[in-house]
């Protein structure tokens, strides 16, 4: 295969993606270990060595001694036609073996528009791609990540998903497969074991009824499996293992720095977040314990940029004593400071001064929606005189640009919710043509609009997604009434989120779509080369499903896909902060008071890190 490699490097683009060999790659003999796990990303390799949750299960696996994990990615088209042309199957990075010779296939999935990839790598794999056509312990095929909080899509290609964090629960998962293995278990006596052990749901121990009318009618497990599986958590962040001798990649990737992670969690609950009721409850890394594995991932990689991250970064507790000691160690050695997810209620002078003090890069604010009204629809808890504040301190302080994001589609927007971004726009322009303190390259404001995707665990779970048309019509109309010169407008393709909302809120029927649109050449959806809208058309016409029926609004008392899995956040919870939401009452954030979520019964002391 090295030779044969060899020759086809040379036609494709970025040949770095595929050949392995970085600094600090893991490589074990291949005779000493029990379990080789084949550890897919599916995605291109710049994206998948951009995703933090990777790098941490990567050390994670690899610091057992019995195990070896390898990583795969999905290939770029080109590649994949050399691939097919010259019948070389998917590999892995670190010994260049098949894939499919591995004892486990693990896939991390954080986005919807990966599942073709899913498919098409297992294609690619020679590995059978439903759960019930592996029969054996060889090739158990496993997922977390965060669309695993509805894995019903992909019930039939997975034998088990894993809930939640995964630095603990990856271990036993890997013990229990050693000890199966070492003493000849069966695949369903793995299947049982592996059940019971917390945070692991297998799809193949529930069976799920319908209707007539075509609505999922009950959720049945077998004796013995749990009715709720509920996600793990990492109770201290401080013990937990985080990766500061990473990989260093060959090639450029998306997000080409350090990656620091503050905390979990989010105080805010927002709305329509996934990730900020998914994630709950809070908790958070020392500052002594991230300023440690910050200079030690910084002195072993040689990167000169480093990132806070977390979901809302200016929430972190001990931001300005911790961004003092990182500065202390990367202002002499021009190492660049970056705080993204930054909120416009809390951004300070203070904190603008020290992140320009290497490099000043562009500030990014997400108001989400244009009028107070919607934005405490969507409890986004940030007024406009926040925003315009926030905007004047940056163009007092230098910054001449903005980005701004919201959403489109959001549940009781109205026209005027609409032209209400364009007058939010026009305000902050007006505040840099009275506060800035040079205007010698003009203002620039990026403004992006996204089409709101109803996401499972949310309090709008239940909310019907607008019609791809409608979507454009609102476009359109917030684009006419956007006509500065300085201001720059994108928004998002309609058909790409009406796939994704299709996808977020599937039952296990969807199997089949997934499945006949990869047949048909769907993959690499997330990207606009490949995307092609007519393949899934196509295929949920030939299975007989409307993707409509999946964008509806829902009862309140309706079965959902995902009832068997629990985010930890009770459903109650979610259905009074939809009420709220009709009436624009703001709920106050968790560290105003609890709104009692019922996230912190996870944790053993029962009281969050908020």
């Amino acid at each position: 295969m090295t030779t044969l490699m060899e020759r086809i490097l040379p036609r494709v683009q970025k040949p770095a993606r595929y050949v392995g060999g970085e600094y600090n790659q893991i490589v074990k003999d291949p005779a000493q270990v029990d379990v080789r796990v084949a550890f897919c990303f599916p995605d291109t390799y710049e994206i998948g060595m951009s995703n933090l949750g990777m790098r941490i299960l990567y050390g994670v696996m690899n610091q057992m001694p019995n195990v070896w994990c390898e990583r795969a990615f999905a290939p770029w088209g080109d590649m994949e036609h050399q691939m097919r042309l010259h019948n070389i199957p998917l590999w892995t990075l670190e010994s260049r073996d098949p894939v499919r010779c591995h004892d486990l296939i693990a896939f991390t999935v954080g986005y919807e528009m990966s599942y073709s990839n899913i498919l098409n790598m297992l294609r690619l794999s020679g590995v059978p791609l439903r759960a019930a056509e592996r029969t054996g312990l060889q090739n158990i095929v496993f997922a977390g990540g965060a669309c695993m909080y509805n894995p019903e899509p992909l019930a039939d290609f997975f034998d088990f998903f894993s809930l939640g964090e995964g630095e603990e629960v990856t271990v036993e998962i890997l013990n229990l497969y050693a000890r199966a293995k070492g003493e000849g278990w069966d695949k369903d006596a793995f299947l049982e074991a592996v059940s019971r052990i917390e945070g692991v749901y297998v799809p193949s121990f529930y069976s799920h009824t319908y209707g007539p009318d075509g609505r999922l009618a009950a959720i049945t497990p077998r004796p013995g499996a749990p009715e709720t599986v509920t996600k793990r958590i990492i109770q201290d962040l401080d013990q937990a293992y985080y990766p500061t001798r990473d990989i260093v990649p060959s090639t450029e990737i998306v997000h080409d720095r350090t990656n620091l992670e503050l905390f979990r969690g989010c105080i805010r609950g927002c709305r329509f977040c996934q990730a900020g009721f998914c994630y709950r409850p809070v908790r958070s890394r020392s500052a002594e314990v991230l300023a440690r594995q910050a200079e030690e991932a910084l002195s072993d990689s040689g990167c000169h940029e480093i990132t806070l991250s977390s979901l809302s970064t200016s929430d972190y507790r001990r931001l300005g004593p911790l961004t003092d000691r990182l500065l202390d160690y990367c202002v002499p050695r021009q190492i660049n400071l970056s705080l993204p997810s930054l909120r416009a209620d809390n951004f300070s002078r203070e904190l603008m001064g020290k992140v320009q003090k290497v490099r000043k890069s562009g500030l990014t604010f997400a108001p989400e929606a244009g009028t107070q009204r919607l934005r405490d629809a969507i409890n986004k808890n940030v007024t406009e005189a926040e925003i315009l504040e926030t905007c004047a301190t940056a163009f007092e302080g230098g910054w001449s640009s903005v980005k701004l994001y919201f959403m489109l589609g959001l549940p009781t927007e109205t026209d005027e919710d609409v032209l209400g971004i364009a007058e939010l726009v026009y305000k902050i322009l007006k505040v840099w043509r009275e506060k800035a303190s040079s205007r010698k390259r003009g203002c620039r404001i990026s403004v992006s609009t996204a089409f709101f995707v109803p996401k499972p665990f949310t309090p709008f779970q239940w909310e019907a997604q607008i019609a791809p048309e409608e979507y454009t019509r609102r476009q359109r109309l917030l684009k006419e009434a956007i006509y500065a010169k300085s201001v720059d407008y994108k928004w998002h393709d309609p058909s790409l989120s009406r796939l994704e909302a299709v996808l977020a809120r599937g039952d296990r029927r969807l199997g089949a779509v997934i499945q006949r649109a990869v047949e048909n050449g769907a993959r690499l959806d997330a990207w606009d080369e490949y995307f092609r809208y007519d393949i899934w058309l196509e295929a949920f016409r030939a299975c007989g499903m409307d993707p409509d029926f999946y964008t509806r609004a829902l009862d309140r008392g309706e079965v959902l896909p995902w009832e068997t899995v629990s985010a930890g956040v009770q459903r109650d919870f979610l259905w009074r902060e939809r009420e709220r939401a009709y009436q624009s009452q703001v709920t106050r954030d968790c560290r105003a008071g609890c709104a009692g979520c019922g996230a912190d019964r996870l944790l053993e002391g029962g009281v969050c890190d908020a």
